[in-house]
């Protein structure tokens, strides 16, 4: 305890743990490296010594019953280009000093579970693994382009403010998980640009107070299976597997003002299952590598926007069942293949493609995401284009749904259905009505102006019009007066009672047409 109290080193440190000691006391970085960069990289094969080596028992009595501070100063750990051997076990501790590790390496696992921290900093660190279960931190905790062979665990953790994994890599543990982060609360940003993962992310029951950033990673599964497990995830702002812009070295020691761009590649299962995002779920130029049996799921999930346009899948389904979005942006042909899309259930109020989408590839969209025939999707493109006040497209849309239906119909409501197609588009398209109408009063008058009927009693009969007398014979509820006063034979009685049929048949599916049109708006 003396020890303590005078800040005296104890005897049995070596001079690389003596310097440790007294940088801890003045709050400064203590720097180990040689200057040689391939000796000094924490991942290459180069050996470090005693002389930049300490133990992690050292290392963590001097952060859990440490030296004090000289005078005017603050007490921190901050190591650089030092290998720690042992196990650093800080698990049920309480840290009240700043760690900084920074171009280090451990010979053992990290732990750090069920402790308390202020902030903890790995940049360009080596180590197998780090253990941080229920870890909780005030501050940010960054794991920044550092390499763990086996993994991380943050199930439970709570980080105060943002989680910095930038360009971390994570190898995968004995379960095949890279990151293990059920039930992870961060009050920030989560920052994982550039990460690469050779095993799952879990992130189960998650919760984020910003946003997610995974731009430029890469994530794989040696295994085959996920790689990205997010169910019931949380996110306050936005989900981002956007591509990173880098600007490549010249080497020169400056770089060109040209980025290069690293899209997101997944290469395996991505579940978000009914999780909630607060802004945008952006997939721009994403790459989704999947097997046939494979998927890209998304259901149930709830956002303020859901911007698809990831590389087309080549294989591999996407899921969108029950996803409710409030706005859509996407590409024409970043959309998976009949048989690989599923829509069942997917709500989104308004559409904003990204370059040109036609009406007729929407429907081929829809028509790819029900193999089987399913009213919904069609239902929810018309109501979004409705809307939007595209009318036109609107209906047409319900057409193609009519249409479509049709297949599904005995044969004898089959023809029926088809007749109110031709006839008035199911009601769709009224103009035709008007269009049928002239047809046939033209073709009657023609051929009863050449073939005019005798009349019942000429006394009594009125002035023959043929017009007049077509009109009378195709309005079955009017009475003009000519139908009953002409005597129709051979050719002319039958053309009479076609028209007559025809007429009652149009004035039925203009009813039934009006009818279904008013029942399908209310």
């Amino acid at each position: 305890m003396a020890e303590r109290d005078n800040g005296i080193p104890p005897d049995d440190l070596t001079a690389a743990e003596a310097g440790l000691w007294q940088a801890y006391r003045n709050g400064s970085t203590y720097d180990l490296r040689t200057g040689d960069a391939r000796d000094d990289d924490p991942f290459g094969a180069a050996p470090w010594g005693p002389e930049r080596t300490v133990r992690a028992r050292i290392v963590a009595r001097v952060l859990l019953d440490g030296p004090p501070p000289l005078p005017g100063r603050a007490p921190a750990l901050k190591l650089q280009g030092c290998y720690i051997t042992g196990h650093l076990n800080l698990s049920n501790s309480e840290i009240t000093v700043p760690v900084e590790l920074q171009e280090c390496r451990l010979e053992s696992p990290l732990l750090l579970v069920d402790c308390r921290a202020g902030l903890v900093i790995l940049h360009r660190c080596w180590a197998p693994r780090v253990e941080a279960t229920r870890l909780t931190v005030e501050g940010d905790l960054r794991l920044t382009r550092s390499e763990l062979s086996r993994g991380m665990a943050l199930a439970q953790a709570n980080i105060g403010t943002d989680l910095s994994l930038e360009g971390l890599q994570l190898g995968g543990d004995r379960h095949e998980k890279a990151l293990d982060a059920d039930g992870l609360n961060v009050g920030q940003d989560v920052n994982a640009d550039l990460l690469e993962a050779g095993g799952e992310l879990s992130l189960r029951g998650a919760r984020v107070g910003g946003t997610v950033s995974l731009r430029g990673c890469r994530l794989s599964h040696p295994g085959g299976r996920s790689v990205l497990t997010a169910s019931r995830l949380t996110v306050e702002e936005n989900f981002l597997l956007t591509p990173y812009a880098a600007l490549p070295d010249t080497g020169s020691g400056s770089t060109t003002r040209l980025a290069r761009l690293r899209p997101a590649v997944l290469r395996g299962n991505v579940h978000l299952d009914s999780s909630t995002f607060g802004g945008t779920v952006d997939l721009e130029r994403a790459r989704l590598e999947m097997t046939d049996e494979q998927e890209f799921s998304l259901r149930g999930v709830q956002a303020a926007q859901l911007t698809f346009t990831p590389e087309p899948p080549e294989r591999g389904r996407v899921v969108l069942q029950d996803a409710v979005v409030s706005h859509l942006s996407d590409k024409a042909e970043s959309w998976p293949g009949s048989g690989r899309l599923q829509l069942r259930g997917f709500t989104y109020e308004t559409l904003v493609p990204r370059g040109p989408f036609p009406l007729a590839r929407r429907l081929e969209w829809v028509h790819a995401a029900t193999p089987e025939f399913a009213p919904e999707p069609y239902d929810r493109l018309a109501a979004c284009l409705q809307a939007g006040g595209e009318e036109a497209d609107a209906h047409t849309v319900l057409l193609a749904k009519l249409r479509r239906r049709r297949g599904m119909l005995p044969l004898p409501l089959r023809v029926w259905d088809y007749i109110q197609d031709l006839a008035l588009g199911y009601g769709y398209r009224p103009g035709r009505a008007v269009l049928w109408l002239t047809l046939l009063l033209t073709a009657g008058s023609v051929w009863f102006a050449k073939n005019p009927p005798p009349a019942l009693k000429p006394d009594e009969a009125p002035q023959w019009v043929p017009f007049i007398y077509t009109l009378d014979l195709l309005l079955p509820v009017l009475d003009l007066g000519q139908e009953a006063a002409w005597r129709t034979t051979g050719a002319s009685q039958w053309i009479a009672l076609v028209l007559v049929i025809l007429g009652w048949l149009l004035a039925t599916i203009v009813t039934a047409g009006a009818a279904a049109v008013i029942l399908r708006r209310n």
